[in-house]
């Protein structure tokens, strides 16, 4: 069993591209499913896995004490693996396409205003160390772009154009796409390329944009850990995530009047439907100006 898992696994990276990120979720999941399955001394293949077999398992996790939002994960990943098999013709029928999963409610995001923007990314105060100079960098391209934080923490010296004011990046299945970068984000970028980073950069470090102490690529923990700091040096502290400041760009985008299409080519969403949840966020915005500025409201 654990051969077909490695076989969907290699399918989902170089067929459909996946980020490193899902693929772990997916093996975390699916190796979660196989040891369930083991415990059965009566389930010895994939064919011999029934619906009630699924069934039953959606109870166990349930019984874990999994969130709704775990669940309806790993429910996903067991689905994913059997339309593989079924596409690989290991099983003849999928006993998870009536499997339900639990009904998730909208979780919209939480931008911050204009205001608590501004005062985040002042909040690199000490310039006169390397660290401060990047992570001043970093906070100021983060809004600048709407990038997620593995496309971030994955640029490279030659992805940035300082003069033509634009990031390269490449996100989910390794699209990529280019990023106007607007002037104050372009001025920091380029004081930390040529000043800071120099002082971090170690014999052996790679041409990663973003350095850490040791002269490393900075990783995602790294990231979370500088943001948390900023975050609570700017009185923001538990209301900032990595996501946040996409979340923020987006928004203030909308509410900027840029076109949802271009938004969505921005973010870089496949669909526009996830683009979309930002409307909301910008219809809420409406209703609060109407409130405020109406003289019968």
């Amino acid at each position: 069993m654990r051969e077909q898992i490695e076989d969907f696994l290699h399918y989902m990276t170089v067929e459909r591209g996946v980020s490193p990120n899902t693929l772990a979720a997916y093996r975390n999941d699916l190796h979660q499913l196989t040891e369930y399955i083991g415990a059965n001394d009566e389930l010895r293949a994939w064919s011999d896995i029934t619906e009630q077999t699924m069934a039953n398992y959606v109870l166990h996790l349930r019984d874990l004490g999994y969130s709704e939002t775990t669940r309806a994960r790993k429910i996903a990943s067991a689905k994913s693996l059997f339309g593989f098999l079924v596409m690989e013709r290991v099983v003849e029928g999928n006993p998870t396409m009536n499997l339900a999963s639990p009904r998730l409610g909208r979780t919209l995001p939480k931008p911050l205003s204009t205001d608590e923007i501004g005062i985040l990314l002042a909040a690199p105060s000490d310039l006169n160390t390397p660290e401060a100079r990047r992570d001043e960098a970093m906070l100021e391209l983060l809004y600048a772009t709407g990038m997620r934080v593995s496309e971030l923490i994955s640029l490279n010296l030659e992805d940035i154009d300082v003069v033509g004011g634009a990031v390269r990046c490449f996100g989910k299945g390794g699209k990529e796409r280019i990023i106007p970068v607007y002037t104050e984000a372009r001025d920091t970028l380029t004081f930390y390329i040529e000043n800071a980073r120099p002082a971090l950069e170690k014999p052996k470090s790679s041409t990663a944009l973003f350095l850490n102490r040791r002269g490393s690529r900075l990783t995602r923990q790294g990231f979370w850990l500088i943001l948390k700091g900023h975050s609570k040096r700017a009185g923001l502290n538990g209301r900032v995530t990595p996501h946040t400041l996409r979340h923020s760009f987006a928004t203030h985008l909308l509410h900027g009047g840029a076109p949802l299409r271009h938004v969505q080519e921005l973010l870089g969403h496949a669909s526009i439907t996830t683009t979309q949840v930002y409307t909301h966020l910008t219809s809420e915005h409406v209703r609060l100006e109407y409130d405020h500025a109406h003289p019968r409201a």
